[in-house]
C-alpha cells in the first residue's frame, strides 16, 4: 500500500558470535534499510608475529593454524636462489645480511617478535650460529628475535626430552648436521628416518609422514627408547598428524612449524593453539615413555651421491 514504510525487525539476539550478526545484517538488507555495523564493535587490536621463511616455503597456512585470533602473522621471504635443497641452500638463505634485510621489510607492521622459520637454515651453523643469527635478527629489527631450531632446544628442555628420535625430508648430508646440532645440545638420537628430499617437501603426504614417524621412533640397537619424535624441516606438513603419532607411539611429538609458533607467541606471552599436542597442552603429556639408556650410531655412511629422491 501506498505511504507506508517497511521497518527493519527489530533482531532477536538468541547467541553471539558469526550467526547472530548475520541475522541482523540480513534483516536490514531485506528490510532495505542502511547497514549499522557500529554493533560489530571491531577490528579488535592485534599482536605481531614476523616470520621470516625461505624463498620456497609453502605452508603458510599451516603455520596459522597454531595462532590464536588476536595474533597476526607477518611473513616476508628470502630472495630466490637456483639451488636445491641442500648444505648449501641452507647455508645461503640463512645469512646474516639475508636475514637481517628480511627483518627490515616487517619494520612497517611492527611486529613485537621475529621467526626465522627454517630448520636447517638454522642448525647449519650449529649452536653458535643460531644464537649469532638470532643477534643479528634482534639487531636489524629491533624485537626479540628466534628461529626454528632454537626453538627445538627451547622445546626440547620444556619437554625435559634426553633422547628423540628424528624425521626428515632432507638428504643424509643435511640429516647427519641435524644429528649433530641436537648431539652438541646434549640429547641422544635414538633413530632416525629419512627421504632424501631436495625439492617439493611441502607435497608430502601425512601417511608419508607417519609411516616415518614409526620407523624412527624404533628403538635403537641398546633398546634405548625416545622420549619425544621430531618432525624436521618447516616445509614438512605436521599439523593433523601430531595427536595422532603421540597417541600412538605414546611419546611427545614435536614439528618444525609448531616449535616456531610455540616459541615466538611464549615471547608475548600467550599460547600456540593446539588441541591434544604435547608441548602446548599440558594435558596431553601424560603417558610418556620413561628414560631409557642411549643408543649407538644413527645413520648409515651412504655416500651422498648415491642419494635420490625418494625413500633410502
Amino acid at each position: 500500500m501506498r505511504g507506508l514504510t517497511t521497518l527493519a525487525p527489530e533482531p532477536t539476539v538468541v547467541n553471539t558470535g558469526v550467526l547472530t550478526i548475520r541475522r541482523v545484517l540480513v534483516s536490514q538488507r531485506e528490510a532495505g534499510a542502511d547497514m549499522d555495523v557500529s554493533f560489530l564493535g571491531g577490528p579488535g587490536p592485534q599482536r605481531g608475529v614476523g616470520v621470516v621463511a625461505p624463498f620456497d616455503f609453502a605452508l603458510d597456512r599451516e603455520l596459522w593454524r597454531w595462532v590464536p585470533d588476536d595474533v597476526s602473522l607477518h611473513l616476508t621471504r628470502t630472495p630466490y636462489v637456483p639451488v636445491e635443497v641442500s648444505l648449501d641452500l641452507a647455508r645461503l638463505v640463512s645469512e646474516h645480511e639475508t636475514l637481517g634485510d628480511a627483518v627490515r621489510t616487517l619494520h612497517a607492521v611492527a611486529p613485537e617478535v621475529v621467526a626465522y622459520a627454517c630448520t636447517s637454515g638454522s642448525f647449519v651453523g650449529g649452536i653458535v650460529g643460531e644464537r649469532a643469527m638470532c643477534e643479528a635478527m634482534s639487531r636489524a629489527g629491533a624485537v626479540p628475535a628466534i628461529t626454528t631450531s632454537g626453538a627445538l632446544l627451547e622445546a626440547l628442555v620444556e619437554l625435559d626430552v634426553r633422547r628423540v628420535a628424528l624425521v626428515t625430508p632432507y638428504t643424509v648430508s643435511v640429516t647427519r648436521a641435524l644429528e649433530t646440532y641436537v648431539a652438541r645440545a646434549g640429547v641422544t638420537v635414538t633413530g632416525c628416518a629419512y627421504m632424501s628430499l631436495t625439492r617439493h617437501i611441502w607435497k608430502v603426504t601425512y601417511r608419508e609422514v607417519v609411516d616415518m614417524a614409526r620407523r624412527a621412533a624404533v628403538p635403537g640397537p641398546l633398546g634405548a627408547a625416545a622420549d619425544a619424535l621430531f618432525l624436521s624441516c618447516t616445509n614438512l606438513p605436521t599439523y593433523d598428524v601430531i595427536p595422532q603419532l603421540e597417541a600412538e607411539l605414546r611419546i611427545p611429538v614435536i614439528s618444525a612449524n609448531q616449535v616456531t609458533m610455540w616459541a615466538a607467541l611464549r615471547r608475548l606471552g600467550t599460547r600456540a593453539v593446539g588441541p591434544y599436542q604435547a608441548l602446548i597442552d599440558a594435558s596431553a603429556r601424560s603417558g610418556t615413555a620413561p628414560p631409557g639408556r642411549a643408543s649407538g650410531p644413527v645413520l648409515p655412511d651412504v655416500p651422498e651421491e648415491k642419494q635420490q629422491e625418494g625413500w633410502t
